[in-house]
């Protein structure tokens, strides 16, 4: 029977070889092999790490195994390799147990060789961890070729490099307070592995998870400050009437309820039906008594019932995840150039059809977590230039080498109403 650690590393290669065949998305599999294994909390976290660390650096350990193995390699054996060094190299992870246990991992017929590439690895360690810094941004921190390009075209080689750093970092943990909650911002305050984010109030950065019975009686909800950008523009008020179109999970839309005191009504649509059970049980976790839930489709027309219904409407818009690659470590693999091009058809036709649906005087808020002016400022201008009945009156893009946040951007949009 195959060891507990064995077991970790297995699965570590069953969910990359999973993802690499286009199933579902890393968390999702991981999830997968740590029930399928029977994992504990420890061994599903070592998993979590193992697997991230592949995914963050998968092109800079390719770059090592090219330096310690000529030939070509089977896709298995390949992922195998991955998981090794990335535990020798980049994890820390003893020697004897990387080795012995990953090697275990492979078919009969390529352990030999497995062993013989990780035995290499701890014997040129120092000089391949010495190499890393004449890499090249892109290789060093594995990003695809054509985003570091693009990036350090819209932001010059210095910025772009920061970037790329930053999305290769781990993850900070942020909680926003829920203050529906009378007892949340004092119970919060008083954790000493909650630390307050400056000049941002109400959001925490946590140490480690955030306490079980503070997710149980919705004290508080996970999500990075730069979320707020797009609600803050919005500004709803108590009382007004509110769409958030693409609402699921339910983070911007639980934000907009707290601004509003829960006194007025939302309603919360998001185009796939299986993501409405999360959105529902978040809503009502949080306390929120004024939101209803329900499945549209944004491409198309909104129903005539919805027509100059909403004070305001924000449109959290499908798009490239550039700003958050740090949190989504599939996003820079999975992503083309042409799907951006792509995404915006999606775009202008989300936010033309939720136009209608604004009152004479209402604001409509769109919203991505991209970092990218073809999706942002640029797809803006060139909506208002082509509808002039309408007008930008405010705008933000959150950068996290910039601003130590996931990116986004948001802009408020208003008509352009002539004064009499």
């Amino acid at each position: 029977m195959a060891s507990q650690a064995s077991n970790v590393r297995r699965a570590a290669v069953s969910a990359l070889r999973a993802w690499a065949k286009g199933h579902v998305y890393m968390d999702s599999l991981i999830e997968r092999q740590a029930a399928k294994n029977g994992l504990s909390k420890q061994d599903r976290a070592l998993l979590q790490a193992i697997v991230s660390a592949v995914l963050r650096n998968r092109r800079l350990l390719d770059h090592w195994i090219a330096k310690l193995r000529k030939g070509k390699l089977d896709h298995e054996t390949r992922d195998i390799l991955r998981v090794g060094i990335a535990q020798l190299l980049i994890l820390g992870i003893a020697d004897h147990a990387a080795v012995n246990e990953t090697v275990n991992c492979g078919k009969v017929s390529v352990r030999g060789l497995i062993n013989a590439v990780l035995r290499q690895c701890i014997a040129r360690r120092e000089q391949l961890i010495d190499e890393l810094d004449g890499l090249s941004p892109e290789l060093k921190f594995s990003h695809p070729d054509w985003l570091w390009k693009r990036w350090k075209k819209s932001y010059g080689a210095n910025k772009a490099t920061q970037l790329l750093e930053w999305n290769n970092q781990a993850a900070k943990t942020y909680c926003r307070v829920n203050l529906l909650h009378k007892d949340a911002a004092a119970t919060v305050a008083a954790y000493q592995k909650a630390t307050p984010v400056e000049s941002i109030e109400g959001f925490y950065e946590l140490e480690g998870p955030p306490p079980s019975e503070w997710m149980k009686h919705g004290l508080v909800y996970i999500q990075d400050p730069a979320t707020r950008h797009c609600v803050e523009l919005m500004a709803p008020k108590p009382g007004e009437c509110v769409l958030d179109a693409c609402a699921a999970p339910g983070g911007k839309a639980t934000m907009i309820a707290s601004m509003m005191n829960n006194e007025g009504e939302i309603l919360c649509t998001d185009s796939n039906e299986k993501r409405l059970p999360r959105l529902d049980e978040n809503l009502t976790n949080l306390g929120i008594k004024i939101a209803t839930v329900e499945t549209h489709d944004w491409t198309e027309p909104a129903p005539e019932a919805w027509h100059s219904k909403f004070d305001a409407i924000l449109l959290d818009v499908p798009c490239s995840n550039t700003g958050v690659m740090r949190r989504r470590l599939d996003a820079r693999w999975r992503l083309q150039p042409e799907n951006i091009a792509a995404l915006g058809d999606i775009q202008r036709s989300i936010l033309t059809n939720a136009l209608p649906c604004l009152k004479q005087d209402g604001r409509i808020v769109y919203s991505t977590c991209s970092i990218d002016a073809e999706e942002n400022h640029d797809l803006v201008t060139h909506f208002i230039a082509s509808h002039p009945e309408w007008k930008v009156t405010g705008e933000h893009q959150a950068l996290p080498y910039r601003d130590d946040t996931d990116g986004a951007y948001a802009a408020c949009i208003t008509r352009d109403t002539p004064s009499s």
